[in-house]
């Protein structure tokens, strides 16, 4: 029997459209902490996730920046777009966070950078290659994947679309642990359509 993958919607902003993708049934809800994106949380919103897992996105971020994110939000994750170092990671794995490292795809050749990482970090994120860190909203091949052979396990990131559910439900990787759904399920930025992310998961989930 196939494992139950980990599905994650990035990118939340609105009290009220969190509490509706938390009732969805998704397991962890992300929030990006970075500056320049359009999808930048900057206050607290009026709800934030009491089941799902609250995942925190940041970009080469001062460590004490991350953590005050982590106090005030209540994050049980980070996920870590930028350069940061191995030795990054390790030092907040001791602070009580999952850590998830993002890693810009294209080719095989990419997924080696992953091998510095192996043993401070709990997951990776594979996602498109991009001038710009945080995502483009655009898929990568993802039959470069089977080249990864390191042991830590991964979500799938990148321009997932809502017509997607059983091309993704189909693919087959013993450390595919997860998806992360973003931008193509939005009415604006930050904004996730309900409706979308509800058919998604529907056919996504089915047995």
């Amino acid at each position: 029997m196939k494992q139950k993958l980990i599905c994650k919607v990035c990118g939340m902003t609105l009290g009220d459209n969190i509490r509706q993708v938390e009732q969805l049934g998704v397991d962890w809800i992300g929030f990006i902490f970075y500056p320049r994106s359009p999808r930048f949380l900057d206050a607290l919103p009026d709800y934030l996730p009491q089941r799902a897992e609250r995942v925190g996105v940041f970009v080469d971020q001062p460590k004490e920046e991350v953590l005050m994110y982590a106090d005030r939000f209540g994050l049980q994750a980070v996920q870590l777009h930028g350069h940061e170092s191995p030795g990054y990671c390790r030092s907040l794995c001791g602070r009580g966070l999952r850590i998830i490292k993002a890693f810009p795809v294209a080719t095989a050749d990419d997924l080696l950078a992953t091998t510095a990482y192996e043993g401070c970090c709990d997951y990776y994120l594979f996602d498109t290659k991009s001038t710009q860190p945080g995502g483009s909203g655009q898929s990568f091949d993802w039959s470069v994947l089977q080249a990864y052979h390191g042991r830590t396990p991964f979500l799938l990131s990148g321009g997932i679309r809502p017509e997607q559910a059983a091309v993704v439900r189909a693919l087959r990787h013993p450390l595919l642990a997860g998806i992360d759904l973003n931008s193509r399920f939005e009415s604006s930025p930050g904004v996730k359509d309900i409706q979308l992310l509800r058919q998604f998961l529907d056919a996504f989930n089915e047995e």
